[in-house]
């Protein structure tokens, strides 16, 4: 009798778990809810403030002295570093590393200056939510 328990119990375990497991497979098929109606101005506009003092923070910490931790001074001295110590592979690695790094500095800025541009356009149709030619007023 405990056999036929034990068995009944896990069958109905089994049950349960593809019953489960097929409506989450029906969920995650559905298809998507069709092309976008706008360009999201508004959620651009609300999420600009906070995009810019990402980029801010990010240029700060990029153009830090050499003890600021993720500036391309101290990247360029741990390079330097690494050549005096000998250590030709970290010094490659951290070169390349600084290549990137540096390469960031211009995307950034550029990132900045478009930012600037929406926030101004935000201001001038209410944060995204004036319907119009998108010129500003």
């Amino acid at each position: 009798m405990r056999t036929t328990r034990t068995t009944r119990t896990a069958i109905a375990s089994c049950a349960a778990l593809a019953a489960l497991l097929g409506a989450a497979g029906t969920a995650a098929a559905a298809p998507p809810s069709g092309p976008p109606t706008g360009d999201g101005a508004k959620a651009v506009c609300k999420r600009a403030p906070k995009a810019d003092a990402r980029i801010d923070k990010a240029l700060s910490r990029l153009n830090g002295n050499s003890s600021t931790p993720g500036s391309i001074a101290r990247l360029t001295q741990r390079v330097a570093n690494a050549k005096t110590a000998g250590h030709t592979e970290i010094a490659t690695l951290l070169n390349d590393r600084l290549t990137f790094r540096t390469s960031l500095v211009p995307t950034l800025q550029q990132r900045q200056k478009d930012l600037k541009k929406v926030i101004v356009w935000c201001q001038a149709n209410n944060n995204g939510n004036d319907k119009g030619t998108g010129t500003p007023k």
